[in-house]
């Protein structure tokens, strides 16, 4: 056998070249008139043109459905029974303070209370939002919600 001789196990497919005559001339396979006929120009996405007419959403680009609002950081009555005394007050500044909230999510994300766990201590809460288990809880064993 000699290398003229080689042949390929499948043969080439060509490739159909639209719009430079032989089996599609005249219209290419594009219809007649319009705004999708032509190459490069062609209808825009939806979305692009919904997000043009909402100013809000503007400039939002991908992850649009992504929510602007931070999750709230989350605490069980387990927790503060284990880490409050008796009588103090519960807050997203004082949370701060003993270590349990770090950095700007101090600031930004709003801090809720959930009725995980048991609560015996009398606590004062301020400033948080509380689940209607804990808010149960935290008045059962004496405490208050401001």
């Amino acid at each position: 056998m000699q290398s003229h001789q080689l042949k390929r196990k499948n043969s080439l497919k060509k490739v159909k070249r639209v719009g430079r005559g032989g089996l599609r001339g005249k219209t290419s396979g594009r219809g007649h008139k319009g705004q999708r006929q032509h190459g490069s120009h062609g209808v825009r996405p939806e979305l692009r043109d919904q997000i043009k007419k909402i100013p809000k959403l503007r400039g939002r680009g991908k992850n649009t459905l992504k929510s602007r609002h931070p999750n709230a950081l989350v605490f069980n009555c387990s927790f503060l029974n284990a880490h409050f005394s008796d009588g103090e007050v519960v807050s997203p500044i004082s949370l701060k303070e003993k270590g349990f909230i770090k950095g700007a999510a101090a600031r930004k994300s709003p801090v809720k209370i959930l009725g995980n766990g048991e609560l015996s201590k009398k606590l004062i809460i301020e400033g948080c939002l509380v689940s209607a288990s804990a808010e149960e809880k935290i008045k059962k064993a004496g405490g208050s919600i401001q």
